[in-house]
């Protein structure tokens, strides 16, 4: 038996990028950068952060720190690979965690800890198993690296796997991509690096790119 939509996605992920189809992807030095690049993103209208998965002592605390510094934000973890690597993230506050790759594991556990997972998938046999078959899954998968594959290739798959999951298209990325992903049919579009210069700021034009697809107001849940 299939899970409920509550169920497979309990953080309600779905249900916010329908509104905010942008998320972003941060792999900090520290607390200083993280701060800076939360603080862009932000100030542009982002509604989803995710931060990168780190063992080190400092991110943990930032984690908890961040989702009340910044409350009109939902944050995730980014570059969950291990079933350990999940357990601890609810107690930090997050509730939704994106992975590069897919297994069962990864999917089990997210279930078992109350959490949305979105594995990363390539294949057209990944798309199908993670994203609609697997009676654990969340429902929602992350076409990684989207760069390689291109917009055209999801809407290749229409036809033979309909109906596709919910996808993010995740993976090298830039904010004119945007535009053309979301019509080939994703839902929505992670950008990582190419969001920043080396001073951690987005430019005018990348940020005009990306104005109509942010959400400018703090209050939503």
């Amino acid at each position: 038996m299939l899970p409920t939509t509550s169920e497979a996605d309990p953080a309600g992920l779905r249900h916010s990028l329908a509104s905010a189809p942008l998320l972003a992807v941060l792999r900090p030095s520290g607390p200083p950068q993280a701060e800076r690049q939360i603080q862009a993103v932000a100030s542009l209208g982002f509604r989803h952060v995710e931060l990168a998965w780190s063992a080190e002592p400092w991110w943990g605390p930032f984690v908890l720190a961040a989702q009340g510094q910044w409350p009109q934000l939902r944050f995730g973890a980014a570059g969950i690979k291990h079933p350990d690597q999940i357990v601890g993230l609810p107690a930090l506050g997050l509730g939704f965690a994106m992975a590069p790759i897919a297994t069962d594991a990864l999917v089990l556990s997210a279930r078992r800890q109350g959490l949305t997972l979105v594995p990363g998938v390539f294949s057209p046999s990944e798309v199908h198993h993670f994203g609609v078959s697997l009676a654990a899954a969340s429902g929602l998968v992350k076409l990684y690296p989207a760069a390689i594959l291109g917009p055209a290739y999801w809407r290749l798959l229409r036809g033979p796997l309909q109906p596709l999951p919910f996808c993010i298209a995740a993976g090298g990325l830039a904010p004119r991509d945007v535009g053309p992903w979301l019509e080939a049919g994703v839902q929505a579009v992670a950008l990582g690096s190419s969001l920043f210069d080396r001073h951690d700021v987005i430019a005018a034009a990348d940020a005009s790119l990306l104005e109509s697809f942010v959400i400018r107001t703090t209050h939503l849940n």
